[in-house]
């Protein structure tokens, strides 16, 4: 099955040590049901407000690794928190998402549950946040050290001008120059030209 609703005591196994009471502690206060779900592509978590005797609902990605899960569960939060606050009358990712995401993800920070380097790039982030973790090449490059990742995969950064690549699905690219911040890579078989962000996770051909 895609998803699974998780029982509380079993989250430990995702969440990095030190976490869990504090974690339970939200979910249980909020009356949160947490499900978790296979790798989805364009989306590492979301959350659906409570309405029509159904709780707040939050669903993470179980393939991500320890700290990246507890990032995105925290972002989750923040979004229902804010719900909590201030209904649908403010932006998704607005001025008070931000802060109600930094004032949750500080108290972690407070605990040192993530390792030095993830926690001095978190740090960068509490006074503006990302919309999505995907969108903050800064830290998918240092959560990218923690995962479980097959032998021959890497990022585009790593790879030299001219390196043949392959996506998941197959299709095969040569990457080129930087334009500002994503490398220009052509695809092999049309010829066409893609920007790929230099955190992407590609296989060598």
């Amino acid at each position: 099955m895609s998803k699974q609703e998780a029982p509380l005591h079993q989250l430990q196994v995702y969440l990095p040590e030190g976490s869990f009471e504090d974690v339970s502690a939200y979910l249980l206060a909020h009356k949160v049901q947490l499900t978790i779900t296979r790798e989805r592509k364009t989306v590492l978590g979301d959350y659906r407000h409570a309405h029509s005797n159904k709780n707040h609902r939050i669903t993470v990605n179980g393939n991500l690794n320890k700290y990246a899960f507890l990032i995105t569960l925290l972002h989750e939060l923040a979004h229902l928190v804010t719900f909590e606050k201030f209904g649908n009358r403010v932006s998704p990712h607005g001025l008070e998402w931000k802060n109600e995401y930094s004032k949750i993800l500080a108290q972690f920070l407070l605990k040192k549950v993530f390792p030095a380097d993830i926690h001095k790039t978190l740090l960068k982030t509490l006074q503006n946040p990302a919309a999505s973790s995907c969108a903050d090449t800064s830290l998918l490059r240092v959560l990218h050290q923690y995962d479980a990742k097959p032998e021959g995969v890497h990022l585009v950064e790593a790879l030299p001008t001219g390196a043949l690549f392959s996506i998941k699905g197959g299709r095969v690219f040569k990457k080129e120059e930087k334009v500002r911040k994503r490398f220009k890579c052509t695809e092999v078989k049309t010829g066409k030209v893609y920007l790929f962000s230099p955190v992407y996770e590609v296989s060598i051909v």
